[in-house]
């Protein structure tokens, strides 16, 4: 992207700031009776058991922004359980960014689970094990998206960059705004070890737990952004993620998450692609 145009691009936006409450920000969209929101808006729990599962999405869409949120994961033996904390648009040409957390054996770590799609297209999956128990307490999980990049990040520690590469023809999402979703749902078809491992439903109920979410977005409706122009944007401390970049320090951290934790990666799946790795894979420095 030129530097002319994501300057222009940026200087027009107005960002919403919020320490989000569940009551206000969210709604359930399945499962209703299987959710529950505590502590003045500020906690929800979703609940696993035979019968149902249940998720939320945020009731804005944003384009552009840095969302956080804590959450505590199913404890014990979780296995064919799926967490998720994403952002999607809608539509067959659809753009995505998911955190997806599968459950395991009790003692076993789970799956974490990312990937990006742009204009339909994902299949790029790369998965890690975290360095602490996601079940024994709470930990941030936060997406940060601007116009040059996607960046994963667990208590911010960034695990994944993903680029803005369209100078070489790969889209980046950047067009359609997207909604905050979480879920807690049964995939023993697939979730644990391929599916070899199934859910023990004699030890439903599963709980996931969330709390403080955080927005610092720029929000859309009614088809338009409500970003207006604001003099001296780029100056602003509380603003700054939109332009935001991986430090020397922080790639060294993401180094470390992904030699020591990396479990699988999209770019180094050659079977998976016989006729060639996806374009993106190829460049220098892309994780």
């Amino acid at each position: 992207m030129k530097a002319g145009l994501l300057v222009s691009l940026i200087v027009n936006f107005l960002v919403v700031v919020s320490a989000g409450s569940f009551y206000n920000d969210f709604y359930f969209n399945w499962g209703r009776d299987h959710g529950k929101v505590y502590d003045n808006g500020n906690s929800l729990s979703l609940i696993l058991d035979k019968n149902s599962g249940s998720g939320f999405q945020s009731k804005k869409e944003y384009l552009f922004g840095k969302i956080d949120i804590q959450l505590k994961l199913v404890h014990g033996n979780s296995a064919g359980t799926v967490t998720t904390f994403y952002l999607s648009s809608l539509g067959p040409y659809h753009d995505e960014i998911d955190f997806e957390f599968l459950g395991n054996t009790s003692g076993q770590p789970y799956t974490l689970h990312t990937n990006v799609f742009s204009q339909g297209k994902g299949n790029r999956e790369q998965q890690f094990y975290l360095w602490f128990d996601p079940t024994a307490d709470f930990h941030t999980y936060s997406i940060l998206w601007n116009p040059q990049r996607i960046i994963f990040s667990v208590d911010g520690i960034a695990i994944r960059e993903f680029k803005n590469l369209e100078s070489i023809g790969i889209p980046f999402p950047k067009n359609q705004p997207m909604r905050i979703y979480s879920s807690l749902w049964e995939a023993d078809d697939w979730a644990t070890c391929g599916g070899r491992v199934k859910t023990d439903w004699t030890k439903a109920p599963f709980v996931a737990s969330f709390r403080n979410f955080n927005v610092n977005a720029c929000a859309w409706s009614y088809g338009a952004s409500t970003c207006k122009s604001k003099s001296g944007f780029a100056d602003s401390i509380s603003n700054s993620w939109i332009w935001e970049e991986l430090d020397v320090g922080r790639k060294g951290q993401m180094k470390w998450v992904r030699d020591n934790y990396m479990i699988y990666d999209y770019c180094k799946d050659s079977k998976r692609f016989p006729h060639g790795l996806p374009r993106e894979c190829y460049v220098t420095n892309f994780p």
